[in-house]
């Protein structure tokens, strides 16, 4: 009984010190919020939308212990692809780096050594905003930190390998969830 009381106690403070961590590792931002609709610097332009096409802007604190890079990834779960829209897939952002600043991927400003992928709309970079009219979609702007210094991607990978090889790399993560509809 001892036994299974102290296996019990072990793994309750392993979980409360997980959550304690997961807790320190924010995601904020001057341009977009949990829950809100994206305005429309923030939406593709083209596809039927008319907007400004600049990536937000994006600071996050409290990295875990063991991260070596970043990845930025923008997602819309709610496209009808079968499999969703990346809007962004930005990869070995240096461990130093805690934001990117509003419009980084159109500027040429992303941080140093920073590979920003092809996105769902077929050009590098950051695509905005722009579900089918009536809909409204989910954004999710995650914000990675992961285990090794660089991803060693392919030229040319998917969205979904990058994916992969974030997910397989990630030690915590952090997001903020916008909508957006038209």
């Amino acid at each position: 009984m001892l036994q299974k009381t102290l296996i019990a106690g072990l793994l309750l403070a392993g979980a409360t010190a997980t959550t304690a961590s997961a807790q320190d590792f924010r995601l904020s931002s001057t341009s977009i919020a949990e829950g809100a609709q994206l305005e429309n610097s923030y939406v593709f332009a083209g596809f039927g939308c008319d907007g400004g096409n600049v990536s937000p802007q994006l600071s996050w604190s409290g990295a875990p212990e063991g991260t070596r890079s970043f990845a930025i990834t923008a997602y819309d779960p709610d496209a009808p692809t079968g499999s969703g829209w990346w809007h962004w897939n930005a990869v070995n952002l240096p461990a130093s780096v805690t934001s990117v600043e509003l419009g980084a991927s159109g500027n040429g400003t992303m941080p140093e050594g920073t590979i920003e992928i092809t996105n769902d709309y077929g050009a590098a970079g950051f695509g905005g905003a722009c579900p089918p009219p009536g809909e409204v979609h989910r954004y999710i702007f995650t914000v990675h930190a992961l285990s090794t210094e660089k991803l060693e991607l392919p030229e040319n990978p998917s969205n979904a390998l990058v994916g992969f090889m974030i997910g397989a790399n990630t030690i915590q993560s952090t997001r903020i969830t916008a909508v957006y509809s038209r």
